[in-house]
């Protein structure tokens, strides 16, 4: 087994359960880091239920690296059922709790993935 990516890393990038667009997404994230050339969007379909906002739906498209494919697939499946406010905080060390550890290089994946969230949350939030 390659050390650069755990069995977690390469499950979630060979076979990402996540990929593909919301067609009715309620909030849309775009983002890129123009360093390493990744780009990320995050579509979102988030419900009220009572006073809250829960994500109902989380997708990707992304165009990068295994790790960056990996990391947008786990970060879709930590944020589904969560309000908007857990959402928010769903951060580097709970992405590499579930996905394992992510080579130093890498860590942007990560930032990236959060980043496409934040974005995707507040485009819902403007609307």
């Amino acid at each position: 087994m390659n050390q650069y990516y755990s069995k977690k890393i390469l499950e979630h990038f060979l076979h990402p359960k996540n990929m593909g667009k919301i067609k009715d997404a309620n909030g849309i994230g775009d983002t890129q880091n123009l360093k390493c050339g990744d780009i990320m969007k995050i579509y979102l379909k988030i419900e009220k239920k009572g006073n809250k906002e829960i994500i109902k739906e989380a997708k990707f498209e992304t165009m990068g690296c295994g790790h960056a494919i990996a990391i947008s697939d786990m970060i879709c499946e930590l944020i589904k059922g969560k309000t908007l406010e857990q959402a928010l905080k769903v951060d580097y060390q709970d992405i590499v709790g579930e996905i394992g550890q992510v080579p130093s290089q890498k860590v942007h994946c990560a930032h990236l993935a959060q980043q496409g969230v934040k974005m995707a949350i507040e485009n819902y939030q403007k609307k």
